[in-house]
This record gives structure tokens, sequence and C-alpha cells, in this order.
């Protein structure tokens, strides 16, 4: 009788197998997930507050710190991406009326400026063109002219290519009363970074890139600077989600017995404690080394196929995604399509303000070997020979 009622069938395409295909990524992100994380992933589901995942998420702590490499008591990872932990940082440190620097170079500044903008910060804009990088003169002279208490920069540009130097950039801003915000999504265990050392207030990554698990947890750590600036906020962040206070009570960073706060995602955080055990035991040094030396090769690969590195200076080419300019002649489409169609491979094109510029080819994690930039170069130069529909 009830059924008779209903007027939606079920979805022919829900009655049918899931088919995934196996396919190398080697675009900005996400990155292939190991068996081990895999493996992870698919352990069965315990209730968020039993103490077996507690258990877990201390052992998540700890391994940001030591990705981060920073002894900071607010250290977790927000149940979210990437992006989600953007919009935690800017919410936690940001009131209305607050004035904000954002160094813009690529599509993560211009989106930081946007989030800030929503929150009714004044928010100045620190320029340069994409594939360019700012100096310590650059964020002085804008922290002497707009005064802002915070700074936002990217370490690692995904749409650009660019590696961001970081050195003095702390100090610089704590001589100014400015706190320092870093975004390490993409450069996050691909690159060094020295959060303690180098005196940064926030940082945070995501997890689906060096991390190689999927995408969906990120994690963020505050400095003591940053958290007593959000224990003197005036009025609450407007996201209670994304609320630091409730957030380092749940992860256990307040000494306080832990309340309940949000359904976890149980999986993702147990995906993300192995992704950390494998950077853990491979070793950062180790993982930077490897990252640059496949950097290297690759970066010597495409100048032997005649390409031109959209990074000129190569001390600044970010070693997780090499960004080489689309030949002349070609339609990026058609070279991203036709690898993905040949070679069961994504390399990704161009994001923001480098769109139908470049492409964008990315060796993270356990993607960046050796081998895989022989298999991309390979495909490159199949591409490059056969896609003469998309010649001008």
């Amino acid at each position: 009788m009830a059924t008779s009622l209903l007027h939606i069938p079920p979805p022919q395409g829900l009655l049918r197998p899931l088919a995934v295909p196996e396919r190398l990524l080697l675009g900005p992100g996400p990155s292939n997930v190991p068996r081990r994380i895999q493996a992870a992933g698919s352990r069965q589901l315990l209730g968020h507050m039993h103490p077996e995942v507690l258990q877990v998420m201390d052992e998540i702590k700890a391994g940001i710190q030591y990705a981060f490499q920073t002894q900071n008591q607010l250290t977790l990872a927000i149940s979210g991406s990437g992006h989600c932990a953007m919009e935690a940082a800017l919410f936690n440190l940001l009131e209305c009326g607050d004035t904000v620097l954002v160094a813009i170079n690529g599509i993560w500044g211009q989106r930081a400026a946007d989030i800030a903008r929503r929150l009714g910060a004044n928010v100045y804009e620190l320029l340069k063109s994409p594939g360019k990088y700012f100096t310590p003169w650059d964020i002085e002279q804008g922290l002497v002219q707009h005064k802002p208490s915070v700074l936002f920069i990217t370490h690692g540009e995904s749409s650009t290519g660019v590696l961001q130097p970081l050195e003095g950039l702390g100090k610089l801003c704590h001589r100014y009363d400015c706190l320092l915000l870093v975004d390490a999504v993409a450069s996050l265990g691909g690159a060094p970074i020295f959060m303690d050392q180098q005196e940064i207030d926030v940082l945070y990554s995501g997890s689906q890139k060096v991390l190689n698990t999927p995408p969906g947890s990120a994690p963020i750590s505050f400095s003591e600077r940053a958290r007593e600036k959000v224990l003197r906020r005036k009025t609450k962040p407007p996201s209670f989600y994304l609320d630091m206070g409730w957030l380092a009570n749940y992860w256990g960073c307040d000494g306080e017995p832990r309340r309940y706060h949000h359904t976890a995602p149980i999986n993702s955080f147990f995906s993300l404690r192995e992704g950390l055990a494998m950077l853990a035991e491979l070793g950062l040094e180790s993982s930077w080394e490897r990252h640059r030396t496949n950097c290297t090769q690759l970066c010597q690969g495409l100048l032997d196929l005649g390409l031109e590195l959209f990074v000129k200076e190569e001390k600044v080419r970010l070693p997780t995604i090499t960004t080489v300019r689309v030949p002349e002649g070609y339609n990026w489409k058609d070279i991203t399509a036709f690898l993905m169609d040949n070679h069961a491979m994504e390399i990704g094109g161009g994001l923001g303000p480098t769109v139908g510029k470049v492409l964008r080819i990315g060796l993270m994690g356990c993607n960046s070997t050796s081998g895989n930039v022989d298999r991309v170069l390979r495909a490159l130069q199949d591409a490059l020979s056969r896609c003469h529909c998309s010649r001008l």
C-alpha cells in the first residue's frame, strides 16, 4: 500500500555496483592513497568519544606537532578540508573592524581576502604577479603602511608553483605587533617549515597532498600569542563549528575534561593518523630531500622537452607542484584529457590567475618518485606529438 504512494523510483545508477577507475594522480591534489592508509580508513567505526578514538586524536596531535615542528598545545585537526582550516584560522583570529594584510600572489591569498571581508575585517592586499614571491622588504612596507593585526601569506602557492621564503617574517611581524598566519596546504612534508623557529603564529595544512590521506581533515596549530588573541576576543567566533575554544576542549588542548562538540569524521582521523605515522617513519628531512630531488629531475625533463617553467627562480619553486607554461599552439584541456584517456594519469591545468596559462604537475608523498617523473615525462612527450588537433 505504501509503495503506491512513491512517485520517485530508485535511481538506476545506485542499483549498479560502484565503479572507481585506477588512475595515477599527478595533479595538484588529491594524491593517491597508499594501501596502508586505505586500510586504516576502512576500519570499523567507533564512537567519537570512545577512549580509543581520543587516543588516536592524541597521536594525531603529536604527529602534527612533529610535521609542523612546534610544541604548541593548541594543535589539532579540523574536521574539514584545507579550506575549512583557512576559515577556522581567520574566523578565530579576526573580529569585525580588525585590520588584516593579505599577501596575494595566487588564488589562496585571493580567497583569504574574500573570507576576511565577509568577517567585516579591514582588508589590505599586498600584490605580486603570479610566479613571484614576497621579500621581507615587501612585507615590512605593508606592515608599516597598514598596521595590521594579522598577516596572511601562502607558503606553497599551488596555483602558481611558488614556494614563499618564510625566514625572518615571524620576527618581522612581531616587531610590528602583528600575527603571522601561514597556509602550508601544498607544502607541508614536501618543503622545510619550522613553526616555532620561524615564529609562525597560526599554521594550517591539508590531508590530501604529501600526507596521502583522503581529503577531509586539516592540521592546524596556534602559537601562544595567537591563542591569547583568541581568548581576548570581544565577540564569539562567527562559526560554532570552527570555534577554537570548543575544538581545543574536544582535542584535549585546554586541560579540561573533554566535552562533545561535533561528531567527528572518525575514519578520516584513522587515515590521518596513518599518514602522519608514515611521515614520521620516513622522517621529515628525508621527505624534504625526496621531494626536492624528484622536483629537480622533473624540471630538467620538462626543459629537455622544450617546455618553459613558469617559476623562473629555482630556489622558490614549490617541490610538490611544478608549473609549466602551456606550449604555444596547444590547448591545455587537450593535453590533460589526452593523459587521462591514454595514460590513466591526471595532471592539472591552471587555477585562478593561472587558468589557461600553465599545466600543474604534482609529486606528493608516495607519488614523489623517480619512476613517476619518467612516466609523466613520457606521457607529456606522447601528448605533444599526438595532440595535433589542438595546434592553432
